[in-house]
């Protein structure tokens, strides 16, 4: 069950569940904490399973209805049980966007195929870093 966790960013949990999601440096998860508290289009849900909070997400949508994941993990003992699919798929149900794109890395790549996204390569973004482009076009039935 998805609910809304931006109220409670200085959670300890909450700020576990974030660094998964980031470059493992301190100051990255401070950046990414301070524009949820400072951007009111930016959205944070977390995830839960038998009340436990397993998982994170964080976007934006913008005025065309698109998407844009900036943050999505599930905490490391919970990892390949579908969480995070579940996740996208109820976000995708509960916001109604018409597409869905996230930017990752060569490790998450096979997750987002499995889904249904389409992936493109954006190239070494970062030395020795290959990036990609990932999107999902929401069929009206999906929802």
């Amino acid at each position: 069950m998805l609910i809304d966790v931006k109220s409670s960013l200085q959670e300890a949990p909450i700020q576990e569940l974030l660094s998964y999601s980031v470059f493992p440096d301190p100051d990255e998860l401070e950046k990414a904490i301070k524009v949820y508290e400072n951007d009111s289009n930016m959205w944070l849900y977390g995830y839960e399973s038998e009340g436990i909070l397993v998982g994170i997400i964080g976007f934006r949508i913008d005025d065309e209805q698109e998407m844009t994941i900036q943050h999505l993990a599930v905490e490391p003992h919970s990892r390949g049980a579908g969480f995070g699919r579940g996740i996208i798929l109820e976000i995708i149900e509960e916001m109604h966007p018409v597409r869905v794109v996230t930017e990752t890395d060569e490790d998450a790549v096979q997750f987002y195929r499995s889904i249904g996204f389409v992936i493109r390569s954006l190239g070494e973004k970062y030395p020795g870093v290959e990036r990609f482009l990932c999107t999902y076009e929401v069929d009206p039935e999906d929802e």
